[in-house]
């Protein structure tokens, strides 16, 4: 995980792609390298021996295992550390060459030295690439690059790293910690045969180590104020689907580290300290130039009302200033200050959050910063603080007394600070006064001028994430159905749909994003009109309407006609259908609640002879309720679906596997027709 406070995924819609970018390294560092000749030159001592070491215990899937790992770090002082690392990898399926591909990010604050690699094959001598081997990238050339700071790595191509060959490499860092804070991740999701982690301080200093995930081992003092961990056999993290996010999941040791006299400007030991030290980092930025307040006074022109200011402001900061995030080091926590932000018309999710925390200042309204994850789970009242549980930026809103509206329900009653509204001015879809369910239940660092404080940020109801989705349809003699369907969305089912949407100008572009919905639930179909309804007006339900027709969606069986009434829709999963057991829990997005409705005219002639039983499927985190009716010549098929709780323990995941087979059951039962008088 990186140390910046980017965006979460969600809304990275005008972000400059660093996976892309990270593509054309390797394509860069492949034309670079391949002219580069790796010598033959014995492994060291410790890479030989890591030979000998017995593989650790691992299954059929597992690409490689590490088989060594040291890191020495030795703390100079509050503004220098020394790092030395060393790993080695054994190979085992082609899946696993990329273990072959180093790449050691850093910036102004931190330097590499010495950055070499070796292969150790199964047969013949073994392979070395040299320091001056090395390939240094930085960013190319990049829209918005006047707030890009210093981002850069240096890559090695490890020869011959096949199956049944070990690799391994070695560094030295120096930086300058922007935290007296360190993690040691020793759990990998690949199998670790023995790792090492030592930390030497200056004579005087004291450290505090927190284990997350692992049972912990007390560290042995091996020389003055010098203390080392050993570690063996530690298993690997198989991810899951839907399971929490990696980073939260994985065995972490946080070691924090204080001068004698106490906690330097750079360290901290409880949430208020942290969020003193992030504030630190703010001051000034927020300050408002004669831009910015030229710039509120004529947004707010119109405004009546303390409310419409804060719309007017949020909405400008959400659609008129783009998002580019690119930042290593101090630039990855620091925000830009708000006039530039304003001036260049872009930037990430702290240098958004500045700028309209500055504009509301200028309309009386106090804010504070929100130090968050784009992920549940990694901060938690029970984990120390630690800078790398964060990576996104939302602002908590203070509510002026005489504010009081049903649209704002992101907020939360604060025993000190009053009304707070959570507002994420990052993701342009989402309407001001509600999250998206990615920052629901989250928790966040919320910095005020009293210090730092974790909170949680509110869930929203189900009914405010959902689909109803009402579709009149018929059926004709030679199976084909066809018909109308309007669908109404609301929260992230609808912010999902308009982000798709935004680049959709034509109508062939709006019918293959409706076909794209329809093609889980139809073998054969053809999509004739499709339209949005309010596309751009976000603060307002999103809806589809749209027109299909289906051949041979009816089915003939022994002289019956078989016609399934759940039309559209696709609410079961198979995550849970696998011969591994269940490891971590099941994390939903978000709370939901969809509702669908279809009525199928049938043709003349024929007659109802059997419908699907009713389904009432009840769990505490879930429910599922369906049922299919005939009046005269018309079938009736509605079911309501809700997720009601965030997560699903382990213990419950047999419980949500026969919930959604009860589904699975449901969206493929017929309806069965019969000629009249047959």
């Amino acid at each position: 995980m990186s140390n910046r406070l980017c965006c979460n995924r969600r809304t990275r819609a005008r972000a400059i792609d660093l996976c892309a970018l990270r593509i054309l390294f390797w394509m860069i560092l492949y034309v670079l390298t391949v002219a580069c000749r790796a010598q033959a030159g014995d492994a060291p001592a410790w890479m030989h021996a890591a030979v000998l070491a017995p593989v650790p215990a691992h299954d059929e899937k597992t690409n490689a295992v590490v088989l060594f790992s040291e890191i020495d770090v030795s703390v100079q002082s509050g503004e220098k550390i020394k790092t030395h690392i060393r790993e080695a990898y054994k190979i085992l399926r082609p899946g696993g060459r990329g273990y072959g591909m180093v790449e050691i990010p850093f910036n102004a604050q931190s330097k590499i030295h010495g950055l070499r690699g070796w292969c150790i094959p199964a047969q013949g001598k073994d392979y070395e690439v040299k320091d001056k081997e090395a390939v240094e990238i930085a960013l190319p050339k990049v829209e918005g690059s006047e707030l890009i700071s210093d981002v850069k790595a240096k890559l090695i191509q490890i020869p011959a790293a096949d199956p049944g060959n070990i690799v391994g490499y070695e560094y030295d860092e120096e930086k300058e910690p922007l935290v007296l804070q360190e993690a040691w991740i020793f759990q990998r999701e690949i199998p670790v045969a023995e790792v090492h982690y030592s930390l030497q301080l200056p004579l005087g200093w004291e450290y505090k180590s927190t284990w997350l995930n692992y049972e912990e081992a007390k560290g042995t003092q091996v020389g003055g104020n010098q203390w080392q961990w050993t570690l063996r056999d530690v298993k690997a993290i198989r991810p899951e689907a839907w399971m929490p996010p990696v980073r939260a999941v994985l065995g972490t040791m946080i070691v924090s580290f204080s001068p004698s006299g106490g906690a330097s400007a750079n360290g901290f030991s409880n949430w208020r300290e942290m969020g003193n030290w992030y504030r630190n980092l703010t001051n000034g930025r927020q300050d408002a130039s004669p831009q910015i307040q030229k710039q509120v006074a004529t947004l707010t022109a119109g405004a009546t009302t303390p409310l419409a200011r804060m719309i007017a402001l949020a909405e400008f900061v959400q659609r008129d200033i783009r998002y580019v995030a690119i930042e290593l080091g101090i630039g990855g926590w620091q925000p830009h200050l708000a006039q530039d932000v304003l001036v260049h018309r872009y930037g990430d999710c702290k240098d958004k959050v500045t700028l309209l925390s500055s504009m509301l200042s200028q309309a009386g309204i106090d804010s504070y910063y929100v130090v968050i994850n784009g992920e549940r789970d990694p901060a938690a009242p029970e984990k120390p603080p630690y800078i790398y549980s964060f990576n996104h930026m939302v602002l908590a809103i203070k509510l002026p007394a005489n504010v009081s509206d049903p649209s704002l329900v992101a907020t939360v009653q604060h025993p000190r600070l009053g009304r707070l509204l959570y507002f994420d001015p990052t993701n342009e879809l989402t309407p001001f006064g509600q999250i998206g369910g990615y920052l629901q239940a989250n928790y966040g660092l919320l910095v005020t001028p009293d210090g730092g404080e974790l909170v949680e940020l509110p869930e929203q109801p189900a009914n405010m994430n959902g689909i109803e989705r009402s579709g009149t349809l018929t059926l004709d003699t030679r199976g084909t159905l066809k018909g109308e369907v309007i669908e109404t969305r609301v929260g992230d089912r609808a912010w999902a749909q308009r982000w798709r949407l935004r680049m959709a100008n034509k109508s062939s572009d709006r019918i293959q994003l409706v076909e794209d919905l329809l093609a889980s639930s139809l073998a054969i179909f053809r999509v004739t009109q499709a339209n949005a309804v309010n596309l751009d007006q976000t603060d307002k339900p999103f809806g589809f309407a749209y027109v299909f027709e289906a051949e041979n969606y009816a089915k003939n069986a022994g002289g019956m006609v078989l016609v399934r009434p759940c039309v559209l829709g696709e609410k079961a999963s198979s995550i849970l259908e696998t011969k591994e057991q269940r490891k971590f829990p099941i994390e939903f997005e978000g709370l939901v609640r969809d509702n669908d409705s279809f009525q199928i005219t049938i043709p003349a002639g024929y007659v109802v002879e059997d419908v699907p039983a009713r389904v009432d499927a009840d769990f505490s985190f879930a429910s599922y309720h369906s049922k299919t009716e005939v009046n005269g010549n018309r079938i009736h098929y509605s079911r309501a679906f809700e997720i009601k709780e965030l997560s699903v323990p382990v213990k419950s995941a047999d419980e949500l596997m026969k919930f959604y087979r009860m589904i699975t059951n449901d969206e493929r039962s017929m309806v069965v027709l019969r000629a009249d008088g047959k």
